[in-house]
């Protein structure tokens, strides 16, 4: 199923189910798993969709991909790289990303985004994929001169906007072996699969566990593939990903 957060007609926050190009609508969160469908249904046109959840907090890994690691002149990590995005950074698709005065070079990074959907803490391996809701596709923005100045990744990754996820969460898929890219202004500027992970997804929200718990809600993105690269204002940047689909953003 593809699960959505939107804005109505009256402006109000829902939540619903995508069939076909109608929406019907559920009577709360979709995290919630007392909320349930309901008769009334949307054309797709009638709404403006959202980041499809509001994090308590983004946790990312980095150099999750050999090649990715080979371009930026990493050595491959013996543990995952872990740091964190601000909930202040994430936007839905068709939102602005803003690319701040303080950077020269603000990159572009194709990313599969697992949303968790349950409360963990300490899970084994073999335990992580039942505490995942689904997937989404994202894009972990980043400030690529700012990141390389400071010689760690906060301030480069954590900027307003820096965060697009959606279009929408996508349930019951594999995501071992999808195929991911990014066009930027229609040209394809990555493109690979997430077969080629140095850590698989359960690994990834097992070990993050070990670390933090992890709430309903929480995204964890996953690294992106080689061919990161800079944007520009008046770009458009969209992330395509298999089985789940396109979040288009712009840059100003």
């Amino acid at each position: 199923m593809k699960y959505v957060r939107f804005l109505d007609s009256k402006n109000e926050i829902r939540y619903g189910i995508v069939e076909g190009e109608k929406v019907r609508l559920l009577d709360g969160p979709f995290l919630d798993s007392k909320s349930n469908p309901t008769d009334a249904v949307l054309s797709s046109h009638e709404i403006t969709l959202l980041a499809p959840v509001e994090p308590s907090k983004v946790i990312c890994v980095g150099l999750n991909y050999a090649l990715h690691a080979e371009e930026l002149d990493h050595a491959l990590p013996e543990d995952p790289v872990i740091f964190m995005k601000p909930q202040t950074s994430v936007i839905g698709p068709d939102a602005q990303i803003i690319c701040p005065k303080v950077s020269q070079r603000v990159d572009y990074e194709a990313e599969l985004a697992v949303v968790i959907g349950k409360t963990i803490k300490d899970v084994p391996e073999n335990e992580a994929a039942a505490a995942i809701f689904g997937y989404t596709c994202a894009n972990d923005v980043t400030a690529r001169d700012l990141q390389k100045k400071d010689g760690q990744w906060t301030r480069g990754k954590s900027f307003d906007t820096f965060c697009p996820i959606g279009p929408w969460v996508v349930t019951d898929i594999d995501p071992s072996h999808l195929d991911i890219q990014l066009l930027l202004n229609g040209e394809i500027k990555q493109s690979s699969n997430t077969r080629y992970f140095i850590n698989s997804v359960p690994k990834l929200v097992s070990f993050m566990s070990q670390v933090m718990t992890l709430n309903p809600g929480d995204v964890v993105l996953t690294g992106t593939p080689e061919g990161v690269g800079p944007m520009q204002p008046g770009d458009e940047v969209i992330v395509r990903l298999q089985s789940i689909g396109e979040l288009r953003n712009t840059v100003e």
